[in-house]
């Protein structure tokens, strides 16, 4: 049995190969334990899953297993959003969730998330516990497990739709009313994932004109990832330009991400979405506060929250940072490079949903395009053009570019002073002009991403150039660099 590893957003592996069901027995248990250690176990424990391979069958082990430990569980009847389940355990006072997705992975892939009773991505604290004590499960076997029926006599078992009370709680934050009146027309694609149905049904019922692609269970998601990056969006930006709907929205594998695309086909990136959500909110709410993003999200917020007076939080990447500084510092909009949004009033989970619903909102109450809004707002706050490279290496090249980096204090980078570095999560560079550049190197793979900001191409392609030439300098002649 392979080791189990808990990455930035739980536990994720190959069908059959790691992620079976001996081993989800295991992880189940040991979440079960942590439950019971902190007292949360009559609270009960939230179970949904997404579209995958098998996901149903290993929710009900999941379930098997709770319900063995005699905490009461709360099944999700059918494939379910992340954020939906988040919901569920808010509305219901869990002590928690166990959702089986692996979200835009590929699709040979399946995961566990644990969602603690803050109804959040867990933070590592609450996933520690349930580490530390998985190797003794593992060596030991030792699972307690109840066959369902039996469950079910002893009240520990409950079937649930969670639908409705999350659109009940979303109906209090959308200004449904806003887009009824304005009729937008929008493509939804929720990408063979758990949001099939979510966002047609919510928009059809308040009389929007919706047309829907992939929308019906695909274990394959149409043989490509449920990712909804440009890359993956060209069936969505076709039918958006074919039907003349004023927005494209997709949704990721379990629908706590989103993807936009405009009437001209043009891909909104999630930093552009979320700095037209905190000029939107700030412009039809008139909300104030922190804005919460991760250290590789845009600083075009910075530069709009010292305009607003607003403070910025800057957190490691992983939205479970996001959803801590939404808990703990009252942020009103929380987001990272990777399409997590939420907002003031939500849970404190990322939600592709949510996300999708104030998009459209912001249109109809703006009554401009999502091109005229991004344009007033470069041109009041001027360009940064901002970029992801992932750049795979080998094994051994990591460890030494790893040493590079971590002895690397520049004083200057493209010409420009350095003001700043923070090694918070990765190395972060900050230059004189404003210009900012990340090195990450993957927990889980040979890997390194160098996220870059820059007011314009050439600057940002620039600081990319000389960044990876400085961090390969000392190995070209060792081991094979940047492949």
């Amino acid at each position: 049995m392979t080791e189990i590893a808990f990455g930035t957003d739980g536990w994720r592996a190959v069908i059959a190969e790691d992620f079976t069901f001996a081993n989800v027995r295991c992880v189940t248990q040991a979440i079960a334990q942590h439950l019971r250690e902190q007292g949360l176990q009559e609270k009960g424990v939230v179970i949904g899953y997404d579209t995958r391979f098998l996901a149903e069958k290993f929710a009900m082990v999941v379930a098997e297993v709770m319900a063995g430990n005699d905490i009461p569980v709360y099944l999700c009847k059918k494939y379910t959003p992340t954020p939906v389940v988040a919901h569920a355990v808010a509305k219901r006072g869990a002590g928690g969730a166990v959702m089986l997705t692996a979200s835009h992975n590929p699709a040979d892939y399946l995961g566990i998330k644990f969602i603690p009773a803050y109804a959040g991505p867990a933070l590592p604290e609450d996933i520690k516990p349930i580490v530390s004590c998985m190797a003794t499960i593992i060596s030991t076997g030792a699972v307690n497990s109840s066959c369902l029926n039996k469950a079910e006599e002893r009240g520990l078992l409950e079937i649930i739709e969670p639908m409705a009370d999350y659109e009940e709680h979303v109906a209090s934050i959308i200004d449904f009313a806003a887009i009824s009146q304005a009729n937008t027309h929008v493509v939804v694609d929720p990408m063979y994932g758990a949001g099939i149905g979510c966002m047609e049904e919510l928009l059809t019922r308040r009389g929007c004109k919706v047309d829907v692609i992939h929308n019906w269970r695909d274990p394959l998601f149409g043989g490509a990832m449920p990712e909804p990056t440009s890359s993956h969006l060209k069936s969505l930006v076709s039918k958006v330009q074919e039907t003349k709907a004023a927005v494209g929205i997709a949704l990721d594998g379990d629908a706590d991400r989103l993807g936009v695309v405009d009437p001209e086909g043009r891909y909104y990136s999630p930093n552009e979405v979320l700095t037209l959500f905190l000029d939107y909110l700030v412009y039809s709410r008139g909300w104030k506060g922190a804005v919460a993003r991760t250290v590789a999200t845009t600083h075009m917020l910075d530069r709009m929250a010292k305009h607003y007076g607003f403070t910025v939080v800057e957190t490691p990447v992983g939205f479970k940072y996001i959803g801590q500084a939404m808990r703990e510092q009252d942020a009103f909009l929380g987001g990272e490079e990777s399409g997590g949004v939420s907002i003031r009033g939500h849970i404190p989970e990322k939600d592709g949903i949510l996300a999708g619903l104030l998009f459209i909102e912001m249109l109809a109450v703006t009554g401009k395009t999502p091109k005229q809004l991004m344009a007033e707002i470069s041109q009041r706050f001027g360009p940064l053009k901002s970029e992801r490279i992932d750049l795979r290496t080998s094994e051994e090249a990591k460890e030494a570019i790893m040493e590079r980096m971590n002895s690397w204090n520049p004083r200057t980078l493209t010409g420009s002073p350095v003001v700043s570095l923070s090694r918070v999560d990765g190395l972060k560079i900050m230059l004189e002009n404003g210009n900012w550049c990340l090195v990450r190197p993957s927990g889980t793979e040979p890997v390194f991403r160098i996220y870059v900001e820059a007011a314009s191409e050439k600057e940002k392609d620039a600081i990319a150039q000389e960044v990876k030439s400085i961090l390969c300098s000392q190995e070209k002649e060792k081991v094979p660099c940047f492949v």
